[in-house]
């Protein structure tokens, strides 16, 4: 896997082949995410909609260098508007199509808040702490504790999966993260596609609520019935992608149409 060396240290990363023509997607992981955690979505998107594809895992995650620990209450900030600048510089990655998960999708928007983009896809993203979270976010580490099947899926992706988890855990725990938000921060005017599952077991449908207050240029809204927290992950992605590429066709420019799933 290829790394690029950033002001924080190496970070992997790697492009799945599209249209040099076109913004690239550009994928932003999760809190315990990295370039393995998409599993087949980043390729089928990419093929469905002829963009090349970015994949890259943040300091701390997948193999990247190590992040600095403890994170604080703004590290999404620091990710989406400082580090995810510099390393698509750093690649050359103008006006990208941002597809962020979870917390990857706050920062993407955050990003989008001070850098153009052509669009940003925002799957179960974060805009302020409730409890639903940090229930969510308590499961996940007493199982990853507990050396669950969440501990050994996570020890396959990460050269340092304890502080991974613990990284994530601890800041979303924190008594100081109970009054975070994102929502008087964004300042987004680029067309947004809203995904979420109605069973997300890391946040209510409120979250969307709050994004569509938030942002001021186009939205969409595509809410999954019986959708939890990585439905774009599910055996069958088919409706994540086909939602993605109908919104692209509809809201970017010179996109082009989605192909017939065959």
């Amino acid at each position: 896997m290829p790394e690029v060396e950033t002001r924080n240290g190496p970070i992997e990363y790697t492009f799945l082949d599209g249209d040099p023509e076109a913004a690239p997607l550009v994928f932003v992981h999760g809190g315990t995410g990295a370039i393995a955690t998409w599993n087949r979505f980043p390729r089928l998107l990419a093929a469905r909609t002829g963009r090349r594809a970015l994949l890259f895992s943040r300091h701390g995650n997948g193999f990247s260098g190590p992040a600095k620990l403890p994170r604080t209450p703004r590290y999404m900030h620091e990710e989406g508007q400082e580090k995810l600048p510099e390393l698509l510089d750093l690649l050359g990655v103008e006006r990208p199509v941002l597809v962020g998960h979870s917390d990857g999708g706050s920062m993407s928007l955050l990003y989008a808040s001070v850098r153009p983009v052509e669009a940003v896809v925002a799957l179960g993203p974060h805009l302020y702490c409730e409890e639903s979270t940090l229930r969510g976010v308590r499961a996940a580490r007493e199982s990853f504790d507990s050396g669950g099947a969440f501990a050994k899926r996570v020890a396959m992706m990460h050269a340092d999966p304890k502080t991974v988890v613990e990284g994530w855990s601890d800041v979303w725990l924190s008594p100081a993260f109970r009054t975070w938000s994102i929502e008087a921060d964004l300042d987004v005017t680029a067309p947004v596609l809203l995904i979420q599952g109605d069973q997300d077991e890391y946040g209510t449908l409120g979250q969307l609520d709050a994004a569509e207050r938030a942002l001021s240029g186009p939205v969409r809204r595509e809410v999954i019935e019986g959708g939890g927290h990585y439905q774009h992950m599910a055996d069958d992605p088919e409706r994540v992608v086909a939602a993605i590429s109908s919104f692209l066709a509809e809201f970017v420019p010179g996109h082009r149409a989605p192909e017939a799933h065959v």
